[in-house]
């Protein structure tokens, strides 16, 4: 793929990414095939981390985002993590992402973690994660109203932080005050419009909700 590619990419599920995928660069081929390809790289991958033998590093967290996160946490901010990545790929990113922050177990540490669940395959049982992905307002509203405890009528008091232009308009689409983060694609996929605010730095953000 190329930068060109990413706003296709980015914050969408599996299925859709590959699609987008095959009809750039294979056409013809079947989506089927592409996700048992997919699949068996991801679980070799994450097996591999999961055995404490993946590459370290392999998840680089943004720049600012530890004190940025630990700071919410002293002023007593619930904190929610929202991906359209499926579980089996998205949590060993999560724990490896965590591994190099140095900030333990990200269980004991979000207050609510959602992710697009388990995907359909012959032999397992499948969740709707392929159909409500990002833009979706489905996973941001589970994570304010049933992860965070957060009614619908107090939406005002939610922010969502988003990089990428499908993310952005889930939180947007799910009622909340949606906050753009540059280093994503959210200005290649002409979503900026979308954001409340768009600003360059988790320090920036900081000082928004501090208000």
């Amino acid at each position: 793929m190329d930068e060109s590619d990413i706003p296709f990419v980015s914050g969408h599920s599996v299925s859709e990414h590959l699609q987008y995928c095959i009809d750039k660069y294979c056409p013809g081929a079947s989506l089927d095939e592409a996700r048992g390809y997919y699949f068996e790289h991801t679980h070799r991958e994450m097996d591999e981390i999961m055995q404490g033998r993946g590459k370290e590093g392999a998840f680089t967290p943004t720049v600012g985002v530890k004190d940025f996160l630990l700071e919410l946490k002293a002023m007593g901010v619930k904190i929610g993590l929202v991906t359209s990545g499926l579980y089996e790929k998205a949590w060993p990113e999560i724990l490896s992402a965590f591994k190099t922050l140095g900030m333990g177990d990200p269980k004991d540490f979000y207050d609510a973690i959602i992710s697009a669940g388990f995907p359909l395959r012959k032999g397992s049982v499948g969740t709707l994660g392929e159909l409500s992905p990002k833009p979706h307002p489905w996973l941001y509203a589970e994570t304010g109203v049933v992860g965070l405890g957060s009614a619908f009528s107090d939406r005002d008091h939610v922010v969502g932080i988003e990089d990428s232009g499908a993310g952005v308009c889930a939180v947007r689409l799910a009622g909340y005050t949606t906050i753009g983060i540059a280093g994503g694609n959210i200005v290649e996929s002409g979503t900026r419009a979308v954001c409340t605010h768009y600003e360059q730095s988790f320090e920036d953000i900081l000082r928004i909700i501090k208000g």
